[in-house]
């Protein structure tokens, strides 16, 4: 297993490196130092070819194309200070209200206009194992970016390892009071972007979700899912479920609040034998179906992108959480650090 360091471009004044991670089963992640991002991700078939599944560019000019910045679809970015929307981007904390920058219709948006993903992380860790390898890199928030109250330091580990995880952990710690909500925005495609997602067959282990405002924000209400198209207990393909929605899935997925991993996931493509699950101590799932994503958008390599070409998992805390009295842990205090994992399996049928 090995890491390989090469140059992405640059970004301003800084040379951005991209990380290489390859296991002994074909599988390759790659992982830039801006933002976090995972660029890369290539896995095998049934019969051992190996092929782009997820969304991204060879190169930092990419995620700077006026379409791709119109469009904003955060490919493989790390999300933060808080993942989703943020009602009308105010929230009180300790009898002090905040306002956070308003970058989606009034509503704040993943982090804000420069978030997590917009930032040059420093790479903490870089280390080759027998059976695995792992990338960390660390990010400093400071008091009032964005918005948000409190210096916050960040740690994000991803690890590959041989028996075909991706594991993505999250450590933060903060001197004050403030919402914390990270994710990794990447959107997959098990066919290899031969074709649109309709042929994968979703499993989601999940009872209910959160409703969303007209503007898609929950404020608090659960939906359960029985009878209604959102139900992927059991395993549908996409094409039954999207069939039944207007702009398909932008849904917060809940699961038990107990911040344990698990399985909370499956996906798989049969024509090409690719699956993955998702696995994670998350208490909810974001699954987006790319309704919006520009068909403008594709790959150096010419792999496609736009409606339904790929899909996200995104798990993280509450959307809206600051202002949902139901949302466990959507402020991390100083002392008690924010931690998360989530881990994608990949693997063939």
């Amino acid at each position: 297993m090995k890491i390989e360091k090469t140059n992405f471009g640059n970004f301003e004044k800084d040379i951005v490196s991209l990380y290489t991670l390859s296991n002994n089963n074909g599988v390759v992640v790659k992982i830039a130092d801006y933002g976090a991002t995972i660029t890369s991700i290539l896995t095998p078939d049934a019969k051992g070819n190996v092929r782009e599944i997820t969304c991204g560019f060879e190169n930092i000019e990419g995620y700077f194309s006026e379409e791709y910045k119109n469009n904003a679809p955060y490919f493989g970015g790390t999300i933060g200070r808080y993942a989703s929307r943020i009602h009308e981007g105010k929230f009180r904390l300790e009898d002090e209200e905040y306002t956070l920058a308003g970058n989606d219709r009034g509503n704040h948006l993943h982090g804000g206009i420069q978030g997590f993903d917009r930032r040059m992380w420093q790479i903490d860790e870089s280390t080759e194992g027998e059976n695995e390898v792992l990338l960390a890199l660390t990010l400093h928030s400071g008091h009032m970016e964005e918005g948000y109250p409190g210096n916050v330091n960040v740690k994000a580990r991803f690890t590959l390892n041989n028996n075909n995880e991706l594991i993505i952990s999250y450590h933060a710690e903060t001197d004050k009071a403030t919402p914390i909500s990270l994710t990794n925005h990447s959107y997959f495609n098990l066919s290899g972007f031969k074709e649109t997602v309709h042929n994968h067959k979703v499993t989601i282990h999940s009872e209910a979700f959160l409703e969303g405002d007209e503007k898609g924000v929950p404020q608090g209400n659960k939906i359960e899912v029985v009878d209604r198209p959102e139900d992927f207990r059991k395993g549908k393909l996409f094409s039954k479920a999207l069939n039944q929605m207007e702009t398909g899935f932008d849904t917060y997925f809940l699961f038990k609040k107990d911040f344990q991993l698990k399985k909370v996931a499956s996906i798989e493509h049969f024509k090409s034998g690719r699956a993955m699950d998702v696995l994670t101590t998350e208490p909810g799932m974001l699954f987006y179906s790319g309704y919006f994503t520009s068909d403008h958008l594709k790959r150096e390599n010419g792999d496609q992108y736009g409606r339904y070409k790929a899909f996200c998992c995104e798990t993280h805390r509450y959307p809206n959480g600051p202002n949902l009295d139901i949302a466990p842990k959507a402020i991390t205090y100083p002392g008690d650090p924010y931690t998360s994992k989530t881990i994608f399996k990949f693997y063939t049928t």
